[in-house]
């Protein structure tokens, strides 16, 4: 193995490390606090985030020897970003994420269950990953609207590095953000240089389980966090010639997912974006020894995790509008690709419209959260109409 490490994979997993957390860690933070989660049970949160992706970019590139690239689910806590609080709070999250956790080991373990997943139309698994990200991605324009000289610098840097680079444009506006804070936001409330500390107060917290929560929060974070990372993941590395087992490596990241997900944390899943920095060229010539890119990533988030405390702590010290802004510019891509994918099949756009536009609404019936009822709506009329015609 270590003949086989490659300076291009080196450096293109350190690339694909720092883009994949500059890009989302904001989000990650906006779901959680959004949960319930105090400073410190976010910061413990994003820890093992951070640490769970690690691991497991470590551990399952240098057994299956391909580029699978591992990282938290984004989509995932968008959905919580945009989730109202649930009535026992971050402890009634948590139990949720728990239970999604052994719903990703279920589907790695049981093929009937990974078929039913697989059964739900794209359209309407991309209509669900719309609406779920649509809330969070009004938030650059309504921070626009209250904080506009705070904004404009970080949307401006994004806009930069869009148009020279698409992977730079979250890395620059991340930096842009930081010039801010500096520049613009009193920051004398937060600890001195002396007091910072790199691991977080580890918050512990007993959660709670019931059939709302699982049904409001566990279901659909499962269902996004398959639909719009696993199998997306899984096609890019067989987009690139891999041969991938993917039962193995659902079961595994669920396992993982299930022991960070008792100290707060979102699911880990299989990375698209990563993976196709990753599986190409730029991560060296020769295929069977890009896996050394992900291992690279691994490392670098193993170390990211430890600044977990800082970030948050200094996420703290932001407006929260400023935040989610950042969060919002981050999810513009996927918006953008998962609401194409919705409307691509002209003869059925009725059933992903319903879907998106009540996953997008926020309502609830029942208790129950408009995205499960955005796929179950969006579903009987997929089938009812496919079945007139």
């Amino acid at each position: 193995m270590i003949r086989q490490i490659h300076p291009s994979a080196i450096y293109m997993g350190l690339l694909a490390a720092f883009v994949g957390y500059s890009a989302s860690f904001a989000i990650v933070l906006a779901g959680l606090t959004a949960m319930g989660a105090t400073e410190a049970q976010a910061a413990t949160g994003l820890f093992f985030a951070t640490m769970g992706m690690g691991v497991c970019s470590i551990w399952l590139p240098a057994v299956t020897r391909i580029p699978a690239a591992v990282a938290w689910s984004t989509p995932g806590a968008a959905f919580l970003a945009a989730t109202a609080v649930l009535p026992g709070g971050f402890a009634e999250a948590v139990g949720a994420m728990i239970c999604c956790a052994v719903l990703i080991i279920l589907t790695g373990l049981v093929p009937a269950l990974g078929r039913v997943v697989a059964a739900i139309p794209k359209p309407i698994a991309n209509a669900l990953l719309a609406g779920v990200l649509f809330k969070l991605c009004l938030a650059p324009a309504l921070a626009l609207g209250t904080i506009p000289l705070l904004v404009l610098p970080v949307m401006a840097a994004w806009l930069g590095g869009l148009i020279w680079n698409r992977l730079a444009a979250m890395p620059l506006a991340v930096f842009a953000f930081a010039l801010v804070l500096v520049l613009g936001v009193d920051m004398s409330g937060g600890d001195s240089a002396s007091d910072v500390v790199w691991l977080p107060e580890f918050a512990p917290v007993v959660p709670v389980f019931n059939l709302q929560s699982f049904v409001s929060i566990a279901l659909p974070l499962y269902l996004v966090t398959m639909a719009g990372q696993n199998i997306p993941g899984f096609a890019v590395l067989e987009l690139n010639g891999y041969a991938v087992e993917r039962r193995p490596l659902i079961r595994n990241t669920g396992v993982v997912s299930l022991v960070i997900s008792a100290f707060g944390s979102v699911p880990v899943n299989m990375s698209a974006i990563t993976a196709a920095m990753m599986a190409g060229e730029d991560a060296g010539r020769d295929p069977a020894h890009r896996y050394w890119a992900a291992i690279t990533s691994g490392v670098a988030y193993v170390l990211l995790a430890f600044a977990a405390a800082v970030v948050a702590t200094v996420a703290g010290l932001a407006p929260v509008e400023l935040i989610t802004a950042v969060a919002g510019l981050a999810l513009i891509p996927a918006f953008v690709a998962s609401t194409s994918g919705a409307f691509a099949e002209p003869a059925q756009l009725e059933a992903p419209a319903l879907t998106f536009l009540i996953a997008a609404s926020g309502m609830e019936l029942f208790g129950v959260s408009g995205a499960f009822w955005g796929v179950l709506v969006g579903s009987v009329v997929w089938f009812c109409k496919g079945a007139a015609r």
